[in-house]
């Protein structure tokens, strides 16, 4: 028998829906354990350090992934209270989450480690929180620590938010200090959700997962209405109908209702097994007397980064699309078509948001389900424009037309870096090496600075990030969004074995850097590949001009060792024989590139040393 969580829908005036915006390791995590612990949903002997996050990569990196959402009892003056928090990501690839998660809110904790101060990220997501209108709460957490400076950066955020530094919230989510006194301003400070009870049905889908026994399970905040269990739903989007199996809400684990009002967040599960029924950002209505305008839905996500996937065993191709099709209901934001490659074989080539986005999606390929793996080098969309007026898209290398190119347009960004002043002439000399423009500077504080570059997406996605940090000692933050497209000097570098053109190892770089990437992959596949029993060439060329030549020797056999002493003429007829084999050898032999070796030269650190 079901045993439902509540039987009586809770009216919309008692309701606060609200999230946590934060940088990672800031600590939202911790402060959602917290708030768990203290509205008592969770026993203290179930409790582990970060409850919500649910993936084992999650809990490995200290990063949250899937904004989960929870339904959380509070009690103010007496009257009971319910709070549905929703805990979203901090990292910039994963802000189409975060965005999912502020149309499902009226309210957002800002929350910021007094160690540290505001990041370039948290900023981008308090920008949107403010787009939406939402009611911003600004708290210092880990006051505890000793490094802590709360006064400094309460006038820091109370310069940005446009509040009083007293006005400034401080916590510790460790220790739970200044937590009720958190919950309590949520309720007093959030708006109560707005709706209309009697109106039809409409409900906002703003996260789906996929569950194996179950189906797709889709989470939903109701705006008008009421959904309840067995009626007959319609997805406005693709016009799809379903009778709803189970309506109910999630405190912190799935607990079945009778349905959900005005204002309320929960789930639904239809017994769907297609992951494209369910979209994200489509409005739920009713099969009958159903609402006539969909929710105002937000922004489709578009793929910024492009990399091809390949199983190791090219067996595996078929379970590659279905753990790529299962795991796009749970990441909405990617997306994939299949593609061939000369040296790899078949495999797919996936859109992510970013280069954080896409290891994980590799990662959790190969994990949840047993895949072993080949990613290439990531690329961004280009468009190419030929003399004769035609237009090509490219996404992949291989794409790259032939014939001759009137314009080349790359996809800009605009980026905010966050850092202490001491390394502007460091981030500056980095911008300009990445082909970066300054657009701004601004000084948050006495000692910390936002600058505002336009650089091609192209240079960010590589290994740009890793250098930032490295010259700010780590203290430098960084966001992009991207901003249209720019003419650019582009080439495409292929490279090639024995006069073969791999393409796996081919690329679009700016014409400056060209030289600098063929002698670096050239110089890699040298010291990757085996030697064979024959010389290989191994050429970076532009077109049929070759830039750049390494050359792997070859293996020879000691045909001298069996004689001794004798006439020289007897030792260099051998050798002449050696030489006339090899050469034959050289004209039929195929070069083969090992696994290791594309997996090596294909990742964006330096080779260690021979594979």
């Amino acid at each position: 028998m079901t045993t439902f969580a509540d039987t009586t829908f809770t009216p919309p005036e008692l309701i606060r829906n609200f999230c946590i915006i934060a940088h990672i390791d800031h600590g939202k995590s911790t402060l959602a354990d917290r708030m768990l612990q203290l509205t008592g949903v969770v026993e203290a002997r179930a409790m582990r350090a970060q409850y919500l996050d649910r993936m084992d990569i999650e809990r490995e990196r200290g990063i949250t992934i899937k904004a989960q959402n929870v339904r959380l009892p509070w009690q103010v003056n007496g009257q009971d209270h319910v709070l549905h928090m929703i805990d979203t990501p901090g990292h910039v690839d994963f802000t189409y989450e975060v965005s999912r998660a502020l149309e499902a809110c009226e309210g957002a904790i800002l929350l910021v480690d007094a160690a540290q101060g505001i990041e370039a990220q948290t900023l981008a997501n308090l920008y949107l929180a403010m787009e939406n209108d939402l009611t911003i709460i600004p708290v210092l957490n880990k006051i505890d620590l000793p490094a802590a400076d709360p006064d400094k950066y309460a006038k820091e955020i109370a310069h940005i938010v446009g509040c009083e530094p007293d006005d400034v919230l401080r916590v510790s989510a460790k220790t739970g200090l200044g937590v009720e006194a958190l919950l309590d301003e949520v309720v007093k400070l959030v708006p109560p959700p707005v709706g209309e009870a009697d109106a039809p049905a409409r409900a906002m889908i703003f996260d789906s997962v996929y569950d194996t026994y179950r189906g797709v399970v889709t989470y939903i905040r109701v705006v008008d209405g009421k959904i309840t269990p067995r009626e007959r739903i319609k997805m406005m989007s693709t016009g799809a109908t379903h009778e709803i199996l189970e309506v109910g809400i999630v405190s912190p684990e799935p607990k079945p209702s009778r349905g959900l009002g005005v204002g309320e967040v929960g789930y639904l599960i239809t017994g769907v097994k297609d992951v494209r029924q369910s979209k994200v950002g489509d409005t739920v209505t009713s099969e009958k007397k159903g609402a006539t305008t969909p929710l105002a839905g937000y922004r489709e996500p578009r793929p910024m980064v492009y990399s091809g996937l390949y199983p190791v065993d090219g067996s595996d191709y078929p379970e590659l699309r279905e753990a790529l099709e299962k795991l796009q209901l749970n990441d909405a934001a990617l997306t994939f078509e299949p593609e061939t490659s000369a040296a790899l074989g078949f495999g797919f080539r996936c859109g992510f948001l970013g280069l954080l986005h896409l290891e994980i999606t590799r990662d959790r390929l190969e994990r949840e389900y047993g895949l072993d793996l080949i990613s290439t080098a990531p690329n961004v969309v280009y468009r190419v424009v030929m003399e004769d007026g035609t237009e090509h898209v490219v996404t992949n290398p291989s794409d790259w037309p032939e014939g001759k190119r009137a314009e080349v347009y790359e996809p800009v960004t605009k980026c905010t870096i966050i850092a202490p002043s001491d390394y502007i002439g460091a981030i500056m000399e980095l911008c300009q090496a990445k082909r970066g423009q300054l657009g701004g500077m601004d000084y948050l504080s006495e000692d910390r600075v936002e600058l505002r570059y336009t650089m091609p997406l192209g240079e960010i996605i590589f290994d740009f990030f890793d250098s930032l940090k490295s010259r700010t000692r780590g203290y430098a933050s960084l966001d992009y969004e991207e901003s249209g497209e720019q003419d650019a000097e582009l080439v495409k570098v292929d490279i090639l074995l024995q006069g073969e053109a791999v393409d796996a190892f081919s690329a679009i770089v700016h014409k400056d850097h060209a030289y600098g990437y063929g002698t670096r992959m050239a110089t890699k596949l040298r010291e990757l590949i085996p030697r064979q029993q024959f010389e290989v060439p191994i050429q970076a060329a532009i077109g049929s001009r070759v830039i750049a030549r390494e050359t792997i020797r070859a293996i020879r056999k000691d045909v001298l060792a069996k004689c001794y002493g004798g006439d020289i003429t007897r030792k260099r007829k051998l050798l002449e024989k050696q030489k006339e084999g090899k050469k034959r050898m050289k004209m039929v032999g195929r070069v083969e590139v090992p696994q290791e070796a594309f997996v090596a030269a294909l990742s964006t650190e330096e080779p260690k040393g021979k594979k």
